[in-house]
């Protein structure tokens, strides 16, 4: 799940990068992890060098997947969320948002968001709806809020609330770039009853492995990660109303017995908030 730092054209918008199997790309670097298939020599070559830094790699791409699914699961179940914006996808796996969000709504609708041309290509083979619903998916950088809340617009409303994911993607966002203002632009735009779900990747948990990690997957990578502190992760949910557990390591969300809770929080914060 994945945003890059490409550059802007001359009118200032943000150019969406091209397909170059050649170049380490997080969305395929995570699939590695995950065990799938739809990645390239540049992706594993890069994946498994983090892995030397940080060999939990999979457990925490596995771990992140089980948070979406049960904080998916929650909203369409017990809190009668029907609208979810899937902000940096990835590539479609196992037990995807609509997937979830559709067993136990079947009306739900959902629309995913990525930039990467190979997501893209992927979703729209594999991204199929309920008959009840809808899926659908835009090609945008996170950073363009315009078009992330634009074009969602023709399926979601925007008045009836909707859960914001942003699973494992901010951290690809630079403080230059002020993540905590981009969220604080997507939260304005729904109403109150939305939910912001938010998986980060901590330069707290595990400290010296999760700073080398960084290192070498920043010294290859066109897409540079920024680890944050609790702190900084507890800021993208000001103003909200949190979820229980709270803001917590990944292991401590309630996945017992499905994740090993030994791997030092599996470096990483989670937390579900509600728009008052």
């Amino acid at each position: 799940m994945t945003r890059s730092t490409q550059g802007r054209t001359a009118s200032g918008e943000l150019k969406l990068p091209p397909f170059d199997p050649s170049v380490p790309n997080p969305a395929r670097m995570w699939n590695y992890w995950l065990g799938g298939k739809d990645n390239f020599a540049a992706d594993r070559e890069l994946a498994d060098r983090v892995l030397e830094a940080m060999p939990s790699m999979p457990a925490i791409a596995r771990a992140a997947r089980l948070f979406l699914i049960d904080a998916v699961r929650q909203l369409a179940s017990d809190h009668g969320i029907r609208q979810f914006l899937d902000i940096g996808t990835g590539l479609p796996t196992a037990d995807n948002t609509h997937d979830v969000a559709q067993q136990a709504a079947p009306d739900a609708r959902i629309v995913y968001v990525d930039h990467d041309p190979v997501v893209l290509s992927h979703a729209r083979a594999l991204l199929t709806s309920s008959p009840e619903g809808s899926t659908e998916f835009v090609q945008a950088d996170l950073r363009d809020t315009g078009a992330i809340l634009a074009e969602p617009a023709r399926t979601l409303d925007f008045r009836r609330p909707v859960a914001i994911l942003l699973i494992a993607v901010l951290h690809f966002i630079p403080d230059a770039d002020d993540p905590h203002a981009i969220v604080a632009r997507l939260m304005k735009a729904v109403p109150s009853g939305s939910y912001l779900v938010m998986a980060h990747a901590a330069s707290d948990i595990a400290p010296e492995a999760s700073a080398e990690m960084a290192r070498r997957y920043n010294q290859m990578s066109s897409t540079p990660i920024t680890p944050r502190d609790r702190a900084q992760v507890a800021r993208f949910f000001d103003g909200l109303d949190m979820a229980p557990p709270g803001l917590v390591p990944i292991s401590q969300w309630g996945l017992s017995g499905q994740i090993d809770t030994t791997v030092g929080g599996l470096v990483g914060y989670c937390g579900m908030g509600r728009k008052p």
